[in-house]
């Protein structure tokens, strides 16, 4: 059926309007209409009372969510339970984000991943293996003992084609460039991450086919004066995404700002590396037989190391605006319309214009997310 969404604020590629109606024929955006348009009249149409209309959000790192992490059981139901708890947020797709593991692990997650895309489960672009060919040094908290250089097999598993979006973290000085270029190759989005790589390496691995940087700053050489490690290699690259955990603990707000100006814009993204206290009533969860608390936001071990996050991405998008003075409508397309660019679907993704998909969220003046439409399918929150 048409339906008509009424009376919002959109957020359009040309910016925010109040004078338009978009609407949805199934699963796809079919125009937007000025609200004078006789054509209206004949269709179903919902009033959104002046509530802002935007592009549903896009995290390309998800472990984890409504008490449910995916390395603890990758499969179709992870998936689902994980989607549904950071639909509430804003998050219309998403990558499940597989932490460091072992090679069966990861077969197991590649097929839930395929499962879920053949049975439709909503939001799901692809996958994220987040590892295991990192570095020792910058290992934060994943288990050095997975970490290794990919093997033939493992490459050929990585490189043989799939539906959807595969993203691969590694660290440069742990694969040889020629692998680097053969994942690239085989259209898997290579990202530097978790790794003490100097500048001279990483640039050498972006000529190879690296795409983007994994929560920049974090788990990565610093940016210094003589020495400009990952961080200077990727903010001085003009071409690659970066991915920024924005909830006020893991980069400082300063920092963050520094980072946004050295790039172009729309090559840095909103990400959560969202753990199983988001949307759930626990705190706590166990990683690699370690018990890692949820605190004021704070996801850590006894010990105080940094274990993803309890941010959703509408708490994201708020901190973007709180935090670091962005406008919103530029928050909001580094939570949509950039991340849709970089994993190569902003044909279809990230946008509220003819054509796209109908991925589509309601939210508030207070960040809180109302309605959301995946596929054209709608739900309340």
């Amino acid at each position: 059926m048409t339906t008509a969404l009424t009376h919002a604020r959109v957020l359009t590629p040309d910016g925010w309007r109040d004078d338009l109606a978009v609407v949805l024929d199934g699963p796809r955006i079919a125009e937007l209409l000025p609200l004078s348009d006789p054509r209206l009249g004949a269709m179903s149409r919902e009033d959104l009372d002046g509530m802002l209309l935007l592009p549903g959000f896009i995290d390309v790192q998800v472990n984890g969510g409504g008490g449910a992490l995916f390395n603890d059981a990758p499969t179709v139901e992870t998936i689902r339970r994980i989607g549904a708890a950071h639909r509430g947020y804003g998050t219309t797709g998403f990558l499940p984000t597989l932490i460091s593991d072992d090679v069966q692990v990861m077969r197991a997650a590649l097929a839930a991943v395929a499962q879920a895309q053949a049975e439709d489960v909503p939001g799901v672009l692809g996958i994220h293996l987040e590892g295991p060919y990192l570095a020792p040094p910058r290992k934060g908290v994943h288990d050095p003992t997975y970490f290794h250089p990919p093997g033939r097999d493992e490459l050929a598993l990585l490189c043989a084609p799939r539906r959807g979006v595969r993203l691969l973290t590694l660290a440069p000085e742990q694969v040889a460039l020629e692998d680097i270029r053969a994942l690239a190759d085989a259209g898997v989005i290579v990202c530097a991450g978790h790794t003490a790589a100097n500048f001279a390496c990483t640039a050498a691995a972006l000529r190879a086919g690296v795409r983007g940087f994994t929560h920049l700053f974090n788990a990565m050489s610093p940016f210094g004066s003589r020495q400009p490690g990952v961080v200077g290699a990727a903010l001085d690259d003009p071409d690659s995404w970066c991915g920024l955990i924005v909830d006020g603990h893991h980069v400082h707000p300063a920092s963050l700002r520094v980072a946004i100006a050295a790039k172009p814009r729309g090559k840095m993204l909103l990400v959560t590396d969202a753990m199983p206290p988001v949307g759930a009533e626990h705190p706590d969860f166990v990683l690699n037989g370690e018990t890692i608390t949820a605190k004021d936001g704070v996801c850590q071990t006894a010990q105080g190391v940094l274990a993803g996050s309890a941010l959703d991405m509408a708490g994201a998008v708020r901190n973007a605006v709180q935090l670091l003075g962005l406008p919103l409508d530029e928050a909001v397309r580094m939570a949509s319309t950039y991340p849709a660019d970089f994993l190569g679907l902003g044909d279809s993704h990230g946008r509220i214009a003819a054509g796209y998909r109908a991925d589509l969220l309601v939210m508030d003046d207070d960040f809180s997310i109302l309605r959301s439409w995946i596929g054209g399918e709608a739900l309340a929150r």
